[in-house]
């Protein structure tokens, strides 16, 4: 009885291993239950860079019979550490994996390459009745000749349910050697597609959408800063949309030249604006000229590359511009570095907006070379990075004019504070009979109403003055006297004494007749020379007379002394008054006075003569 249980419970428990052998079967991966890649139901995407091997032919010349026999003797390797990115390699890489297709409702699948810039792929399929199939692809191939029109390279697979293919792929090219493929079922790689075309339609957005704001700034404010921005933005946004396999599939589709050159030229390109972008926003000429010196050698260098990278290898100008891209983005945060010690403050905004890009493409860079392995950061870090970027700077841009606008509005307020102290000191020693005025604007106003010698009103001011006190007689009917004075025998003092001690002549005369009209409510100015003119609202011609015999009277008797001379003065004045309704203009009463003061000059001078007219 004891022993037929122990058999009993051996064979029970010898049937649970074999159960859970089998269900180990189905979940492991297909590394784990032999060579081929077990295609298990429920699955619609494979990553192949876990069980694929590989075969360096470095010189290029091994047929797909070749290869197929290679790999069956085992010369073929897994990739290393699963990364299937080797850097920027010669000769042709061979991959290879046999697929075994377990769904039954599934016999078409997609292999997609999803690397866009490789040369040359031609994909080899065997079938266990030992029939082949070849498709080719890569940007050397017409993009109208893929299976499906995608920016990725891809093939069709026929794998018939229970059938053990062997697939064979070449690589050859002269970009960087990845080869990350993934085998997609029509659905999975449907939801891919809308996947990405969500993501980079979100991405190329926000690079359109800065564009455009940029662009309306740049037309708005004409800033060379905004420009360089432009620049950069549309070089930068071209160099990934090659990169994406944008630039293959919708500008140059079977153009091989174009899918090369595309890549350095538009690198090129973008270091030109960046670098000028920099030096215009960091204001390099002037804060740092030795920087500024070494940025436009910089610039030189770029410029000099993307003409030669029409014409050079793709192997060669490809990694010298892959490496130029670190170099122009350190020297950058070096710029904006010094330019923070030294007290910008704009640059650091700018410089954490670089170091984002400086991440995301040291990422990139060291990923195209098979540094790093291949990963959703080192695939998209450029990417990430540069949205950032575009953005971070953008906000540094908005900063930086706000900085400028602030330090204008700081520039504009120190000036007119010291042009309000200096006219509060220039008006204080031209006119000492005038009070001091508060406000910058109404001294200027002042001041240009002044004669700057003699501290009287001028000319200007005495027509409008006359104009308005014609308007107000008019509107109330009050008469008005106009007095023009000269000073008698004025050249002889200037040919005797001096030019200073005339100029002493007329400052003292300036002030007696400014006193005699302001007793009188009325206004004196220059009217040139040693002629003086006087509007005495309101007076009539008995009051004009009194005021003008009043006023040569006070001339008479002031004396001049000026730089060891002893000068007395004398006047000639003549009188025009309006005691009636008149339309004489300005010009004719100033005449009239004008022929009255002549007439006193022709009497004698110092003596008063009227105009004889009145209206």
């Amino acid at each position: 009885m004891g022993t037929r249980l122990f058999f009993a419970f051996r064979h029970s428990l010898a049937a649970c291993l074999l159960a859970l052998l089998a269900c180990l079967a189905v979940a492991l991966p297909a590394s784990a239950t032999g060579d081929a890649l077990q295609l298990n139901a429920g699955d619609s995407s494979f990553p192949l860079s876990p069980t694929l091997r590989y075969w360096h032919d470095k010189t290029a010349t091994a047929d797909p019979e070749q290869a197929f026999a290679h790999a069956h003797d085992g010369q073929f390797a897994p990739l290393p550490d699963g990364n299937p990115a080797f850097g920027f390699q010669s000769g042709a890489y061979w991959f290879y994996l046999p697929i075994e297709n377990l769904q039954h409702d599934e016999r078409r699948w997609l292999l997609v390459q999803e690397y866009a810039l490789s040369d040359n792929l031609d994909l080899y399929l065997r079938y266990p009745d030992g029939h082949v199939e070849h498709q080719d692809g890569g940007d050397h191939v017409p993009f109208e000749d893929r299976y499906i029109r995608y920016r990725h390279p891809n093939f069709r697979l026929d794998l018939p349910a229970g059938e053990r293919v062997e697939m064979l792929l070449r690589v050859q090219s002269e970009s960087s050697m990845q080869v990350p493929l993934v085998l997609y079922s029509p659905k999975a790689f449907t939801e891919l597609l809308r996947d990405a075309q969500f993501a980079n339609g979100l991405y190329y957005g926000i690079v359109l959408a800065l564009l455009c704001y940029n662009l309306v700034l740049w037309l708005m404010l004409r800033d060379a800063s905004y420009f360089w921005y432009l620049l950069h933005t549309c070089a930068f946004g071209m160099v990934l949309f090659t990169l994406n396999g944008y630039g293959f599939e919708l500008l140059w589709p079977n153009s091989a030249w174009m899918a090369d050159a595309s890549v350095p030229l538009s690198i090129c390109l973008a270091l030109m604006g960046m670098q000028m972008f920099s030096r215009s926003f960091l204001n390099l000429p002037e804060r740092w000229p030795a920087g500024n010196i070494a940025c436009l050698c910089l610039v030189a260098f770029f410029a000099m590359l993307g003409v030669a990278s029409t014409w050079l290898p793709y192997s060669v100008a490809t990694p010298i511009a892959s490496r130029a891209v670190l170099l122009g983005i350190v020297w950058i945060i070096t710029a904006s570095l010094v330019m923070l010690h030294r007290g910008y403050r704009p640059a650091l905004l700018f410089l954490l907006a670089w170091s984002m890009f400086l991440t995301g493409t040291v990422a990139f860079t060291l990923l195209a070379f098979g540094i790093l392995p291949q990963s959703f950061w080192t695939q998209y870090g450029v990417q990430i990075g540069s949205a950032l970027e575009l953005l971070l700077l953008s906000l540094a841009l908005g900063r930086r004019y706000a900085s400028l606008r602030e330090e204008n509005i700081r520039i504009v307020q120190e000036t007119n504070e010291r042009l309000e102290r200096n006219m509060i000191d220039r008006t204080r020693e031209l006119r000492t009979a005038m009070a001091q005025l508060g406000e910058a604007n109404v001294q200027l106003r002042e001041y240009s109403r002044r004669d700057p010698l003699t501290g009287v009103y001028n000319r200007r001011h005495f027509h409008e003055a006359l104009q308005q006190a014609l308007d107000a007689r008019m509107a109330k009917g009050q008469p008005l006297a106009l007095l023009l004075l000269d000073l008698d025998h004025f050249k002889r003092i200037n040919d005797q004494y001096g030019h200073q001690t005339g100029d002493d002549c007329l400052i003292a005369a300036a002030r007696c007749i400014e006193e005699v009209a302001q007793s009188r409510n009325g206004l004196a100015a220059r009217f040139g020379g040693e002629e003086f003119v006087v509007v005495l609202p309101g007076a009539d011609s008995q009051a004009g007379l009194q005021a003008a015999e009043a006023l040569r009277q006070r001339v008479q008797l002031t004396t001049v002394y000026s730089h060891g001379h002893v000068v007395h003065l004398s006047a000639s004045i003549g009188v025009h008054a309006i005691e009636r309704d008149s339309s004489l203009q300005p010009d004719e009463i100033i005449r009239l006075a004008d022929q009255a003061l002549y007439r006193a000059k022709d009497d004698g001078r110092n003596c008063v003569r009227h105009s004889l007219t009145t209206a």
